[in-house]
């Protein structure tokens, strides 16, 4: 059956592999990096921002070494690069899987601790099942102290011909939620890393196992260094992969990739003949780039910026559905993200970070990212912004730009969906409730509609220029003004915002482009200038 007579079934919101090859989803082959990882070292840390893709990676490692699951390699890998020359180690192993996201956060330290001490005992039981008839005895399972659990389940397994490989998905998951929560979060937090806290113990277990008793890999997952670096020596024999050039893609879409999905796409039987179009092609290329595109992980700063998958996924999923853009374009799957801007921006110095970020002018500016930093170094008054921006960067929301003339690491916000997270942000701290956003909705949609400035130009005087702490800012006024007036014009919905756009004899301070599926409606695209007049210059 050819191409032309197919649907293609995009994998958006799963993360089990095997499900996505057997039956038939889009995947993006990464399994030539497999063997590279085994290369890397036995005990891997890989880095990188919600909904990214790391699940799915954990679901390819789990389904290419798991002993198992050897009837099922040439179905699932055959026709993958690894397929092609697989390492020896395939099929090799017993495989535990953790994830963290799944212990609850909430409660004092005891019931965190509890919640972890279950889920690992949860693992540990489908673990027990699931390999009965390769285990020579069950596993001992302790209902108060998963982490004696693990080690009767490493006694069990080195009795065995095979050895275990350990994947913790999301290893910070439950800690950043404990941490930024506001009852006693970080007292809590400090209580689960330091000292004896169960997180520290449970690496310290690891690592105390990986020495020849049964536990011969581990790959983790997370989103920041702060967790493992809050626990110190407790695992301090992990290897950071985040950075190293050969996995800069290993999540995420390159342009080309976009470029092959939206051909695929467009190829479709039911696709209208309008898109097929050359300009109409690029008109849904230069969507996908301005919402979902921007972000950077490999060491140099050359490399091809890469595709939100999650995003990616959600837009292609709809548009080849019904071959029109998503009114919403940002998953709300990732709007929580939200909630890790206002945890940085309520940092010392957080507030001026974060506003920064929305200035194009003043680009955020620090000597490089740092690696690795714990909570106190957060949580430091005299701190530079080094350790800000760059758990920004970690959250996914903020990448990097390229080096300055002074070789200094300069970053940026990825893409539109991302800055919508920073406008709401600020709009909630200077509109707050029912009748100042009402103001705003009607100043803004009188704007949208006929260019009239007197509503949203009382806005600005009445509401939104009292409420403006630029104490933190140093910013000119100019420059107050233009994020004042982004913020009460935000609409991604209807709009391609964008600051410093190009035009024939320079620059526009802010526009506002209509998107191509709302130039149907009555509405206006705008170009707006600030000029910014001392007293005396007005007379």
């Amino acid at each position: 059956m050819s191409e032309t007579q197919m649907t293609i079934r995009f994998p958006y919101g799963m993360a089990d592999f095997q499900s996505i090859r057997e039956e038939d989803y889009l995947y993006v082959d990464r399994t030539d990096r497999i063997s590279l990882i085994e290369q890397a070292g036995k005990q891997l840390l890989f880095l990188r921002p919600r909904r990214f893709g790391k699940s799915l990676w954990l679901s390819v490692l789990e389904n290419y070494y798991d002993l198992a699951r050897a009837d099922r390699f040439q179905a699932l890998f055959g026709g993958l690069r690894i397929g092609q020359d697989p390492t020896p180690r395939h099929n090799q192993y017993f495989v535990l899987r953790l994830n963290f996201s799944e212990v609850d956060p909430n409660g004092d330290t005891s019931a965190i601790t509890a919640s972890l001490h279950q889920h690992i005992n949860s693992c540990i039981r489908a673990f027990n099942h699931y390999y009965r008839d390769y285990l020579p005895q069950p596993i001992d399972e302790m209902k108060e102290n998963s982490i004696s659990s693990l080690r009767n389940l490493l006694y069990v397994v080195a009795t065995t011909p095979h050895k275990l490989y350990l994947i913790i998905d999301e290893y910070d998951n439950f800690a950043n939620e404990v941490m930024a929560s506001q009852m006693r979060g970080i007292d809590r937090y400090q209580e689960l890393v330091g000292g004896e806290g169960v997180i520290k113990v449970f690496f310290k277990t690891i690592k105390a196992n990986a020495e020849g008793r049964g536990l011969d890999r581990v790959f983790i997952t997370g989103v920041s260094p702060v967790v493992m670096s809050d626990i110190t020596s407790g695992y301090n024999v992990v290897k950071d992969i985040t950075w190293i050039d050969e996995y800069h893609d290993l999540c995420g879409f390159t342009g080309e990739e976009i470029d092959n999905i939206l051909t695929r796409v467009l190829n479709l039987d039911q696709c209208p003949e309008a898109w097929q179009r050359p300009e109409n092609r690029a008109e849904v290329l230069a969507m996908v780039r301005t919402f979902y595109n921007g972000y950077r992980f490999g060491a140099e700063d050359d490399y091809p910026l890469l595709y939100n998958p999650t995003l990616v996924l959600y837009f292609f999923d709809f548009f080849s559905r019904y071959y029109r853009y998503p009114e919403k374009m940002l998953d709300e799957n990732l709007a929580m993200d939200l909630s890790r801007i206002q945890f940085v921006a309520g940092l010392p110095h957080g507030e001026s970070v974060v506003n920064q970020a929305l200035n194009p002018e003043q680009l955020l500016t620090v000597p490089e990212l740092a690696g690795r930093f714990g909570i106190d170094t957060l949580l430091k008054s005299e701190q530079g912004p080094t350790f800000l921006v760059s758990l920004l960067y970690y959250f996914g929301v903020l990448t990097r730009s390229g080096k300055d003339p002074f070789g200094e690491q300069q970053f940026i916000i990825p893409n539109l969906v991302v800055r919508k997270l920073y406008v709401e942000r600020m709009r909630e701290a200077l509109l707050p409730g029912f009748l100042p956003i009402r103001a705003r909705d009607e100043a803004a949609r009188a704007f949208y509609r006929t260019g009239e400035m007197a509503p949203l130009g009382d806005l600005m005087e009445q509401r939104l220029l009292r409420v403006f702490d630029n104490r933190d800012l140093r910013w000119s006024n100019e420059l107050v003004v233009k994020t004042l007036f982004l913020v009460a014009l935000f609409n991604d919905t209807a709009y391609i915002m964008d600051s410093e756009t190009a035009i024939d004899r320079g620059y526009g301070d802010l526009s506002l482009i209509l998107r191509p599926d709302a130039r149907k409606y009555q509405l206006l695209d705008h170009l707006l200038e600030f000029k910014h007049l001392r007293w005396e210059e007005l007379g």
